[in-house]
């Protein structure tokens, strides 16, 4: 069974997007994984199609309503649907590779997009929805994040990106930032390629490497080295 992702969202017209490029694009046309999406208005009960509210205990904008959104997800995701049911938020856990390489281990994902002021709190408690952020700022709805979301994850699946030694030593997948990357012609604007990556030397080159990724993390991330 291919990975599922299946997202609730306002704005169905803005899918596949960049997930439908390059090597994600060519997985999914590969049959490797599978996206639907799911348009929340069309659960709205009257002719306006109603998807939001006025926030109880007042503020500014609009919140999305509990009982359509509730519709939707049964809809999408019944009882016994074994994918995780994820609500892209600013205020949910960080995104992290160990979280991504979980996901790209299961069936898939479904995912809400929230907009306005954010969703009503009742349906995420009883909906069990996990809320996930991709970084500490706001976005103006939950579909670009749901889209970085499952790139992070497409790409790992079995033969997206064609050998599983292409993301083996990339930031995050050991703890660590990623060494520099180079490559022909050997001189660049009178800066030449290190040495040692020329030198044949495999275990020298890992040493090298190995180095230049904890430099690079003590110095950009070292929150990662606690």
């Amino acid at each position: 069974m291919s990975f599922s992702a299946s997202i609730i969202t306002l704005f169905p017209e803005l899918f596949p997007g960049p997930l439908g490029a390059s090597v994600i694009g060519r997985g999914m046309a590969e049959g490797r994984w599978r996206l639907e999406t799911t348009q929340l208005r069309d659960f709205a009960t009257d002719r306006h199609r109603t998807v939001d509210d006025t926030p109880s205990g007042g503020g500014a904008g609009m919140v999305l309503k509990p009982d359509i959104l509730a519709r939707a997800i049964d809809t999408v995701s019944p009882e016994r649907d074994p994918r995780p049911r994820l609500l892209m938020s600013p205020r949910g856990k960080p995104l992290t590779q160990a979280r991504v390489r979980e996901l790209a281990a299961g069936p898939g994902a479904v995912i809400v997009c929230g907009r306005f002021e954010g969703i009503d709190q009742r349906v995420i408690e009883a909906r069990a929805l996990e809320e996930i952020s991709i970084g500490d700022y706001v976005l103006a709805g939950g579909e670009v994040a749901a889209m970085v979301l499952l790139e992070a994850v497409v790409r790992l699946l079995p033969g997206v990106l064609g050998a599983a030694e292409s993301h083996a030593d990339e930031s995050f997948e050991n703890g660590l930032l990623e060494y520099p990357q180079y490559t022909r012609p050997p001189l660049f604007e009178g800066r030449e390629i290190p040495e040692v990556l020329t030198s044949g030397d495999h275990g020298k080159v890992a040493k090298w490497r190995r180095a230049q990724s904890e430099q690079l993390t003590q110095a950009r991330r070292p929150d990662l080295l606690k």
